[in-house]
C-alpha cells in the first residue's frame, strides 16, 4: 500500500521531532551556560564596582589626611614667625623697671603678651618643659654647659629660650644650659 506524499512528510516531521527530543537538553546547555556566563559577568561588575568604592573611600580619606598635615604645616609657619615676636614681649616685661610696674601701658603690653600665649593654647601649642628635665636632643638644643649643685650631669640647668611644639612636632627647640 503507498502511503500519500503528504502524509509521509508529516510523518517524517512527527519522526524527526521525536529525534530532537534527545537533542532538547542540548538545546538547554547553552541557556545555562548563558546564564552561567551572565552570572559570572555580574559578579565582575560588582567585584569591579566594589573596588572602584573602596578604592574612592581611601582616596577621600588620603585627600582628608593630606588637608590636615597641610593645615598643620600651616600653622606651625605660622606660629614659628610669632614665637620671636612673644621672646620679644617676654624680654620687655622681664625688664620692666619696679617703678613703672604700675604703669598702664607695661599692663596693655601684659595685657597683648598674655592674648598672644592664649593663641598658642587655643592652637594647642604646647611649650616643652626644660629645666629640671634630663636633656634630650629632639626637644634641646644645648647652649652651653653650667656647673650646678642642684642638678646631676645630663639634666638642664638653665632655659635661654624657651622651645615649642604641636603634639609632637618640634616647632623650635628649646636653647638650653645643661650640667656638665
Amino acid at each position: 500500500m503507498t502511503i500519500p506524499q503528504e502524509q509521509q512528510e508529516w510523518e517524517e516531521t512527527v519522526a524527526d521531532d521525536g529525534a530532537d527530543t534527545p537533542d532538547a537538553t542540548a538545546t538547554a546547555l547553552p541557556l545555562e551556560q548563558q546564564l552561567a556566563a551572565a552570572q559570572a559577568e555580574a559578579a565582575r561588575n560588582l567585584d569591579g564596582w566594589q573596588r572602584t568604592q573602596a578604592e574612592f573611600a581611601n582616596a577621600r580619606k588620603r585627600f582628608d589626611r593630606q588637608r590636615a598635615e597641610a593645615f598643620t604645616n600651616a600653622n606651625i609657619d605660622l606660629v614659628g614667625k610669632l614665637l620671636p615676636l612673644i621672646d620679644d614681649f617676654e624680654r620687655a616685661l622681664e625688664s620692666v623697671p619696679e617703678d613703672e610696674q604700675g604703669d598702664p601701658w607695661v599692663s596693655g603690653v601684659a595685657l597683648v603678651y598674655r592674648k598672644l600665649l592664649t593663641l598658642l593654647d587655643d592652637m594647642d601649642i604646647q611649650t616643652i618643659p626644660s629645666v629640671g628635665e634630663p636633656f634630650d636632643p629632639n626637644y634641646h638644643e644645648a647652649l652651653t654647659q653650667e656647673p650646678s649643685d642642684e642638678y646631676e650631669s645630663g639634666i638642664v640647668v638653665r632655659e635661654v629660650r624657651r622651645g615649642y611644639r604641636l603634639g609632637d612636632r618640634i616647632i623650635r627647640p628649646a636653647l638650653v644650659s645643661v650640667a656638665p
